[in-house]
């Protein structure tokens, strides 16, 4: 797509005036506009993502953009709205929906949870159905209203740095927490992987000056409903069965692969990240060839998922440390029990949290 189309796409979504070279004018209602559009810095088959500012406050802000031309995009875009928009709190290291707006043509809605609104509502059927049920000239859009990260994302950040304990640390501590804040909310991310870990060097911590990590993209994931006899009771996660799919391989459960999983599958995905970060473990993307953070398995001159290969051979040893001479035995056994091809015998999210501080604070002298 060229830069002709991004502005002509642009001024069929948004009432723009150009200010200069790079900057638009979003109109989210119709009185007044209330975000400035800076300059895109994403695009993928899923949205286009804008660097934007809050007129009034000057607070920068990202905006995505989802075309909703597709059942699929409409699925994907709902899910991400349903998890972000049913969370009461903030959590640091998780990111924050702000608003999320919906246009159909030039008429623009700020979308609730549970709306009542016909335009709403044509979404939630498109999705149910797998096919478009409006009128598929019409121009449909979501605008999610996000928090702005400006250092990238985990894969850019730490491959773009030398191997840092502290940084370590610090990361697998946010990680933790951001992973016990989401399944204590009833949220199964289904994706996590270094792309959906931006990273805002804003927001640093002036004690450690460390990023703070935001787990972002919920395009995948699960909301865990109420339900048994006493739907007053919080949902269990871990016993929150689900059947698709989804996923990127190398990050994906053995369970996952087979259609049959929990949110312990969240667990083995961190547990991958973990044990690439610490070791600097990487893949190569076959599309994009870009270097990403990742662990498998060789088998002769192939790399296989960790999970895949496990669901073959649940019984296989996991060499770890797979670079280093050597690892804390702690964390060592931390990421084998992470990895664990029977997700019973892996730690809740928040077992997984405790340990993880034990580690960062009692084994002060660990090695990574």
């Amino acid at each position: 797509m060229t830069a002709r189309d991004v502005n002509r796409e642009a001024r069929a979504v948004v009432r723009a005036t150009k200010l200069n070279k790079k900057t638009w004018i979003l109109k989210m209602v119709s009185s007044q506009p209330k975000y400035d559009l800076i300059r895109e810095v994403g695009r993928g088959s899923y949205g286009v993502v804008y660097e934007a500012v809050i007129r009034k406050t000057s607070t920068r802000v990202a905006v995505k953009k989802i075309r909703c031309h597709a059942p699929e995009n409409v699925e994907l875009a709902l899910r991400e709205f349903w998890a972000l928009s049913s969370i009461q709190s903030q959590h640091p290291n998780v990111i924050h929906l702000e608003e999320c707006i919906l246009q159909k043509d030039g008429m623009v809605q700020r979308m609730s949870h549970g709306s009542s609104s016909s335009l709403y509502l044509q979404l939630v059927e498109t999705s149910l159905k797998g096919e478009i049920v409006f009128d598929p000239r019409s121009a449909y859009y979501l605008w999610f209203v996000m928090d702005f990260c400006d250092g990238g994302d985990m894969n850019e950040y730490l491959l773009s740095r030398k191997p840092s304990r502290k940084t370590n640390t610090s990361f697998m501590l946010q990680l933790g927490s951001a992973l016990a804040f989401l399944h204590k909310n009833q949220i199964i991310h289904r994706d996590l992987k270094p792309d959906n870990i931006l990273i805002s060097q804003t927001r640093m911590d002036a004690s450690n000056l460390e990023p703070t990590l935001k787990v972002a993209d919920f395009g995948l994931s699960k909301v865990c409903s109420t339900s048994g006899l006493n739907p007053e009771e919080p949902v269990n996660v871990n016993k929150c069965f689900l059947s698709t799919a989804c996923g990127t391989d190398f990050y994906m459960a053995p369970e996952v692969w087979e259609g049959h999983y929990t949110a312990k599958a969240d667990i083995f995905a961190l547990g991958i990240i973990i044990w690439a970060m610490l070791e600097r473990i990487t893949i190569v993307d076959t599309e994009t060839k870009k270097e990403l953070l990742g662990s498998y398995v060789k088998q002769g001159t192939e790399i296989v998922p960790v999970g895949e290969a496990l669901l073959e051979n649940p019984k296989m040893e996991l060499l770890i440390p797979v670079k280093k001479k050597s690892m804390n035995a702690r964390m060592k056994q931390l990421i084998k029990e992470m990895l664990a091809a029977n997700p019973q015998d892996r730690p809740d999210a928040f077992e997984l949290e405790l340990r993880l501080v034990q580690i960062a604070f009692k084994d002060t002298n660990w090695d990574t």
